[in-house]
């Protein structure tokens, strides 16, 4: 499959309404002959948009497997999900990976496999201990190239401090893959006393990042595309777990954590929003977004706000804890350049608008599909 959908079609010029002024009805457009460029519900087979993290995948979701599956199950639509087994709280999530290319200036799908995964845990509060891995290779990949992904992944398992500990692997034809699909699913302890879900936040939270957006989205397409941007960016990709510790250790009183990958910043703060039915306000010029990011966003006609991450989080938190989590994020390595972005309102409820630098206000609202496929 090719990484980006054909252009859609522009809306066809309205036709002629069947009334007339001579019956003294308004002439209009007749709304049934138009288009909608842009595919929704009415899309018929998936398309690239389904798995970008915006509305397309939320509808895919919703329309299709929270009914097969009897509901959106104990923690809502999550990335991990909290369960009770025998009194203990667990995380317990599942993620696929598919990026192209392989290798990329930071890291890897190795890397992102376990990280990926690590990171969902992390976002329920809870620290990783144990990882599944299936390989989905296609006849005709390198050994060498199998070899070095899974290396990649052990090394990574180990910085992140968990242990994967079964797995599986499968073979498809020639041509029926893309070298190398991974999926990961991984389990962990959350701590007593956590409770972190978006229906927890209320008016007056404030919204931390943990530092600069769009850097992975970025790298990936620089590699992908062959561009130079006169400096090499390279992916952030992390096991957030540790930064995680750092925040619950000065109170276990966070409202909610997501890493916003597929989607960006965007798609998590619109989640977020809709699930919490608030308001969420940012100041534009304090999202971090480096130079060399925004440079290439410019030049590829982006929002850094909407490209993914692979190594940040974002936060909702108690006003009169925010400056203590922050200063803490910013003593651990990953989180050395937080920022607190914007608040919560009651305002606007289920929408997320950007103050911008020339005082206006703008909707940021949640992705169709992705502006970049195949990142993660």
């Amino acid at each position: 499959m090719s990484d980006t959908t054909s252009a859609p079609s522009p809306a066809r010029p309205a036709a002629a309404s069947s009334t007339t002024a001579e019956r003294g009805e308004p002439v209009g457009p007749d709304m049934l002959s138009w288009t909608c460029p842009a595919p929704l519900r009415d899309q018929p087979r998936v398309v690239m948009g389904h798995g970008g993290g915006g509305a397309m995948s939320a509808e895919l979701v919703e329309q299709i497997f929270t009914p097969a599956f009897g509901g959106p199950g104990p923690s809502g639509l999550t990335d991990s999900a909290a369960v009770e087994i025998g009194g203990a709280r667990l995380a317990f999530s599942t993620d696929s990976f598919v990026v192209r290319p392989l290798f990329f200036p930071g890291g890897s799908i190795g890397d992102l496999a376990v990280n990926g995964t690590v990171n969902d845990l992390a976002m329920s509060g809870a620290r990783a201990a144990y990882l599944s891995c299936g390989f989905i290779l296609e006849e005709g990949v390198a050994i060498d190239v199998v070899e070095r992904v899974a290396r990649a992944m052990g090394a990574a398992a180990r910085t992140a401090g968990v242990e994967v500990v079964t797995g599986d692997t499968k073979v498809v034809e020639s041509g029926h893959g893309d070298g190398v699909f991974i999926n990961t699913s991984g389990i962990g302890l959350i701590p007593p006393g956590v409770d972190l879900r978006p229906e927890r936040v209320v008016p007056g939270d404030v919204v931390i990042v943990s530092g600069a957006v769009g850097v992975h989205g970025v790298a990936i397409m620089s590699v992908r595309e062959g561009l130079e941007f006169g400096v090499e960016i390279e992916s952030d990709c992390a096991p957030l777990g540790g930064l995680v510790e750092a925040m619950l250790a000065v109170t276990p009183d966070l409202h909610v954590l997501r890493d916003p990958t597929r989607g960006g910043l965007a798609a998590s703060l619109n989640e977020i929003a809709s699930a919490s039915g608030t308001g969420i306000v940012v100041q534009e010029r304090a999202v971090p977004v480096p130079p060399p990011v925004a440079n290439a966003c410019a030049v590829l006609g982006l929002d850094p706000m909407y490209v993914a991450n692979e190594g940040k989080l974002v936060a909702f938190v108690p006003r009169a804890h925010a400056e203590q989590v922050l200063a803490a994020m910013r003593a651990h390595p990953l989180g050395a350049d937080a920022v607190m972005i914007g608040e919560v309102v009651d305002a606007h409820p289920g929408m997320v608008v950007a103050r911008t630098a020339l005082g206006g206000t703008r909707v940021v609202d949640l992705p169709l599909g992705e502006q970049l496929p195949r990142i993660c």
